[in-house]
């Protein structure tokens, strides 16, 4: 029973990740953080931008929950937090920076409808370049109504 309940909590974190995303996406890196974001809807040549400090920022809750609930009490449903945030967190690198924004050189068949709109959304945001405007702020979830009353 202890492992469906870890098992629940891991997806239920996942989930629950895509909604923080969408929410620090449109209120914090369209808003008081444009400083850095902003760097992500400029065309550049280089590797990294500013934009990628998100990630190091994002990525401490994850890893004081691995270590808090490692080192310190020993319980496995902050390590199954963790474990969910962890899961968003790679989904994430890889679908907005593995495939739709390539940088990583793979190849992946993008032809499934669920990528096709997750992918359209995802440019659908990038066609406004400033920090007002912007629509379509989550990374992993884009409603077909979104995509498709523009089509």
């Amino acid at each position: 029973m202890e492992i469906i309940l870890n098992i629940l909590i891991i997806v239920f974190t996942f989930l629950f990740m895509e909604a923080a995303a969408w929410f620090t996406h449109k209120y914090i890196m369209h808003g008081f953080l444009w400083v850095w974001h902003k760097s992500h809807h400029k065309v550049h040549d280089h590797t990294l931008e500013r934009n990628d400090l998100f990630a190091l920022v994002f990525s401490l809750p994850c890893i004081s929950l691995f270590y808090y609930s490692t080192y310190h009490t020993n319980t496995f449903y902050l390590t199954s937090v963790a474990i969910g945030i962890l899961a968003y967190g790679i989904s994430y690198f890889i679908f907005h920076d593995v495939i739709v924004h390539r940088r990583v050189s793979i190849t992946f068949n993008t032809g499934n409808g669920y990528l096709k709109r997750i992918m359209k959304a995802h440019y659908k945001h990038h066609e406004v370049h400033t920090k007002e405007g912007g629509k379509a702020f989550g990374f992993l979830y884009a409603p077909k109504k979104l995509i498709e009353k523009e089509n």
